[in-house]
């Protein structure tokens, strides 16, 4: 037996004013689920006043609502034609097409989905809003930001702003999803040329235009997304990891997770040696602390982009690692995919076969961070054969001086020249070379780290936040904004999160004490620490502190933390989940951007602002402990709750209650 969709004209009206030849016409059609007759899209279509308003409904309420442009043609009669899955509006031989894509009783997904070009002025592009003017909705994912993390993310101001990984902003993580607090979401394809406009507090507009940063030279594209209506945001997002965000094949290297990495980066910059990292090692062994590796950052090679060493600063690397490990580390080396012009011969070679991103005229010319404007090339992982060089150099480089894996920097669209010439996928451009990046340096086993990614949460491999600032407050993309990032991450579906540094990069300044502890304090219930601030730089106390933070760590939080990763691998459920997670109803945890879960159990709530020593905390319903023994109930504020230096707040849920505020 055949079922179709339920498919009704709700209504049709025709007013025609002859007087100045214009015809009115409103369209309301509605498209219901099978297995959930409560779950249902009406779209309303007022021409030539409009686009299609596009209002989702699950028992009645609303769950989303977004105004879509009217790019079908000028004067052109619109046309509604059903079909099995749904039904579509033409007009000047372009389409809408509305669809439902899963028909589940707890679950519906719509498809929305149009063609376009870029030659017909009104046909080049699509727009669709949503309004953000809603105190009683929140919403969640979006990009990874420096300066604007906020969390609900309905603060966030973009203009015109196009969605791939790049540099510009931090935002290395930019996958195309975003969710609402009433259990719904959307998610726009890989070869939509997607671009943003929000404007804090009032809408978020989501367009499709074929310029750059995009591939331009195919005339057509699509504007692509889909809209999922669950029951609760929870459950919602579970479908969006199973459909399109994805889980993770596997989990990264335990002892990374239980003890900290120790980097020459922040604290020493590009100043290193072979001697200074043998006392780095030194001191971490003298101070009592316990370490997963030690990580030789920036310049370490003979010149940008060589992979040989430099044998002036490094004269015995070899056996400076093989004493490393001696001691009871492993070493991990930092690597950028950049070759300096004045690094030759391997520049040169680079050039000659091609190995690097060219422009469309034939120009390789980029900057980065260690180098000047137009000195510079960026290697192209979108050819097989240049990725190959590259990462045969890396394994060249691991097996003559033992290295156990790397740190890799960069990987943004962004690096490349502009309208770049890439292989592959053209509708996938630029961002396929984020995509093969990750994936071709995969090989390198659990100990890597990556602090990018696109359509890559299957990776079982750190994702490092990219760098932070020694400030508490979020909007200088400090302290503050390491919770929220951490939020923002685990949404987009990149549960193994490694935290920056231990008190941020120093770029402005060095951490003072207070800073220092506090970023600790906050870090120990993620799933990683990493230092390259020592709390020896300071005094006893600090030391102190520290011990004690990195062995709740060790105790407390790693065995969580390795019970929530593999229950990411199971289900894709974030390690650190915002609090809402276990009280999606919950009209208070779904507004809450200052406290956090490790797994389903643990409550975390960090003191961010400087100079406090207490702060309120709201707890979801349940009977909670917190880690002096003291037992709370949940679906309350805990006021004033008292955080000296040196202590983090974080309750253990002893059992569960199903009411909530």
């Amino acid at each position: 037996m055949k079922t179709f969709r339920m498919l009704s004209v709700l209504l049709v009206i025709f007013l025609i004013n002859y007087g100045n030849a214009c015809e009115y016409k409103e369209f309301a059609y509605k498209l219901s689920s099978i297995s959930n007759k409560n779950t249902f899209m009406e779209v309303k279509y007022q021409y030539p006043y409009g686009g299609p308003l596009c209002t989702v409904y699950r028992n009645d309420v609303i769950v989303q609502q977004i105004q879509m442009d009217d790019n079908l043609g000028t004067f052109v009669e619109r046309v509604f034609i059903p079909n099995k899955n749904g039904f579509e509006i033409m007009g000047n031989d372009r389409r809408i097409l509305f669809e439902i894509t899963v028909d589940t009783a707890d679950f519906v997904e719509f498809n929305v989905f149009r063609n376009l070009n870029n030659y017909e002025t009104n046909l080049n592009s699509s727009r669709d809003c949503i309004s953000l003017d809603n105190d009683n909705v929140h919403w969640y994912g979006g990009p990874e930001q420096n300066y604007q993390q906020y969390w609900p993310i309905e603060k966030q101001k973009y203009d015109d702003y196009d969605y791939i990984p790049k540099e510009l902003d931090y935002m290395a993580i930019a996958e195309r999803y975003w969710l609402n607090s009433k259990g719904s979401y959307i998610y726009f394809s890989f070869d939509t040329p997607l671009f943003v406009t929000q404007i804090p507090n009032k809408s978020l507009c989501l367009s499709a235009e074929k310029k750059l940063p995009y591939n331009t030279e195919s005339s057509s594209f699509v504007s692509n997304y889909f809209i999922g209506v669950g029951q609760n945001p929870k459950e919602t997002h579970l479908k969006a990891i199973e459909l399109h965000l994805k889980k993770p094949s596997g989990i990264p290297d335990e002892r990374m997770a239980t003890h900290p990495i120790w980097s020459t980066w922040a604290r020493y910059k590009r100043d290193i040696d072979e001697k200074l990292v043998e006392d780095f090692a030194d001191e971490i062994i003298k101070n009592g602390f316990d370490n997963s590796q030690i990580e030789i950052d920036d310049f370490w090679e003979e010149c940008y982009g060589s992979l040989t060493v430099n044998k002036t600063k490094f004269p015995d690397m070899k056996g400076l690692v093989n004493k490393l490990k001696n001691d009871g580390f492993r070493v991990t080396l930092w690597i950028h995919p950049f070759i300096n012009k004045d690094c030759q011969p391997y520049y040169d070679e680079a050039i000659n076969e091609k190995y690097v991103v060219f422009d469309h005229k034939n120009n390789p010319d980029t900057k980065w961070w260690n180098s000047d404007e137009n000195q510079a090339a960026y290697i192209d992982f979108t050819k097989e054969e240049a990725s190959k060089w590259f990462i045969d150099r890396l394994h060249k480089l691991k097996d003559e001086y033992g290295f156990d894996s790397f740190k890799f920097d960069a990987g943004e669209t962004s690096w490349a020249p502009s309208d770049p010439v890439l292989q592959g996928d053209k509708s996938l451009h630029p961002a396929l070379m984020t995509t093969n990046f990750c994936r071709d340096l995969s090989q390198f086993g659990s100990l890597l780290e990556v602090r990018t990614g696109w359509g890559t949460q299957d990776l079982p491999n750190f994702v490092r936040m990219l760098d932070k600032d020694t400030y508490f407050e979020l909007e200088n993309n400090g302290l503050h904004s390491l919770v929220t990032t951490l939020l923002v991450m685990n949404m987009n579906g990149y549960p193994f999160v490694l935290p920056d540094m231990i008190g941020g990069n120093g770029y402005n300044a060095r951490p003072g004490k207070e800073l220092f502890i506090r970023w600790l304090e906050a870090n120990v219930f993620m799933p990683s620490i990493q230092f390259s601030y020592v709390p020896w730089d300071y005094d006893e106390e600090t030391i102190e502190i520290s011990k004690k933070l990195t062995k709740l760590h060790e105790q407390v939080a790693t065995p969580a933390i390795i019970e929530a990763m593999n229950k990411a691998v199971q289900d894709g459920t974030p390690v650190n989940p915002p609090i809402w997670w276990i009280a999606p109803e919950s009209q208070v945890a779904l507004g809450v951007g200052d406290q956090f879960l490790l797994g389903e159990k643990i409550m975390v709530a960090p003191i961010l602002k400087e100079g406090e020593t207490k702060r309120d905390i709201y707890l979801p319903s349940g009977s909670w402990k917190d880690g002096n023994g003291e037992t709370y109930t949940g679906n309350q504020w805990i006021k004033d709750y008292p955080a000296p230096l040196g202590t983090i707040p974080y309750f253990s849920l002893q059992t569960t209650f199903k009411v909530e505020l």
